[in-house]
């Protein structure tokens, strides 16, 4: 069950749409595009008759404020982790703002319902181990598109299970709670993203593997990429 916990992240990114598999060249990001794609249909074909039915329906029925205040206690939740990333960063200005967060959206904002940290102009981070891992100097590796969990590399495939330490997943004994909690976190993401998927096009294997690797690039620098043209 703990396993199936550190599978929600991900499992979102992995399947946005159904694609048939195509042959294309290998570059130099993705040498094992010829696995990828074989994951990939199958983390989007679970998507597509699986977790979007569901993740539909779950908008359908849920009024708007409900929904987003519980993706608002999802990323209040997420803060922690924020938080841990940071202080291994070394950065204690955003360190800070992640404690200021936590603090005020769980305390004042009725743990973490609304997000009255942003509306203090306490603006969210987003960090990771596999950012933290590059801010120290790791080299990202290949991309890889782990079964269930989704579009990654070697990297941040190295950084899933140190992040789990600070998600609540592992610390719920009770199994039917965690296993709730878990998946209406899937659920959660899964519906934010419905409304992003008209943004694909072309290859969706390459749209959704370019977007990976130049989102996690600027991530990892703080937004300072150089343009090289």
């Amino acid at each position: 069950m703990r396993w199936t916990v550190r599978l929600a992240p991900l499992f979102i990114c992995a399947g946005v749409t159904m694609m048939p598999l195509a042959a294309n060249a290998a570059t130099e990001d993705d040498p094992w595009e010829g696995f990828n794609r074989v994951v990939f249909k199958f983390n989007d074909t679970l998507d597509t008759y699986a977790l979007k039915p569901i993740a539909q329906g779950y908008q359908f029925i849920t009024p708007q404020f409900l929904e987003d205040g519980i993706h608002n206690m999802y990323r209040n939740v997420g803060d922690v982790r924020n938080l841990a990333n940071n202080v291994l960063q070394v950065k204690p200005h955003a360190a800070g703002v992640d404690t200021a967060r936590l603090l005020m959206n769980t305390i004042v904002g009725v743990g973490g319902f609304f997000d009255v940290g942003t509306k203090m102009g306490l603006q969210r981070n987003d960090e990771d181990f596999g950012q933290t891992l590059g801010y120290w100097g790791l080299n990202s590796g290949p991309y890889l598109v782990l079964p269930l969990l989704g579009p990654s590399t070697v990297r941040d495939a190295l950084g899933i299970y140190p992040d789990s330490y600070a998600e609540p997943y592992r610390y719920m004994h009770d199994v039917s709670a965690r296993n709730t909690v878990a998946g209406m976190k899937i659920i959660d993401a899964r519906a934010n993203l419905l409304s992003a998927e008209k943004l694909i096009t072309g290859d969706k294997y390459i749209f959704i593997r370019n977007a990976y690797l130049q989102s996690r690039e600027f991530k990892v620098k703080d937004g300072q990429v150089v343009d090289d043209f």
